[in-house]
């Protein structure tokens, strides 16, 4: 099991950057493919960027693809995602997620374990 627990978010302007950061606490945190969702008030829980075990292989949504990029230290047991040239329709709850296995997966149900969010607000 892994406990979840994000960071950095927080209010920029549009065009901006702002990074978030999630730590994980428990074992064997280097066999877990890795997230990040978000959710706007009144949509879906949409997916963001993955990340896989070994950090070799990533997957981005088409919206934010050349600019966000999504990291992992297996040494901190951390996970981050840097975002670049930030929109207002980036304006979210920014979850990062966790499961079990090497492959990744690109939709919420694909994951067991969420962190709280952290806030994004990106202002035009």
């Amino acid at each position: 099991q892994v406990q979840l627990v994000e960071s950095g978010g927080g209010l920029v302007q549009a065009g901006g950057s702002l990074s978030v950061s999630c730590a994980a606490s428990g074992r064997f945190f280097s066999s877990y493919s890795m997230a990040w969702f978000r959710q706007a008030p009144g949509k879906e829980r949409e997916f963001v960027a993955a990340i896989n075990w070994n950090g070799y292989s990533t997957s981005y949504a088409d919206s934010v693809k050349g600019r966000f990029t999504i990291s992992r230290d297996n040494v901190k047991n951390t996970v981050s995602l840097q975002m670049t040239s930030l929109k207002p329709e980036d304006t979210a709850v920014y979850y990062c997620a966790a499961v079990r296995q090497y492959v990744i997966a690109v939709v919420p149900g694909g994951y067991d374990y969420w962190g709280q969010g952290t806030q994004v607000t990106v202002s035009p």
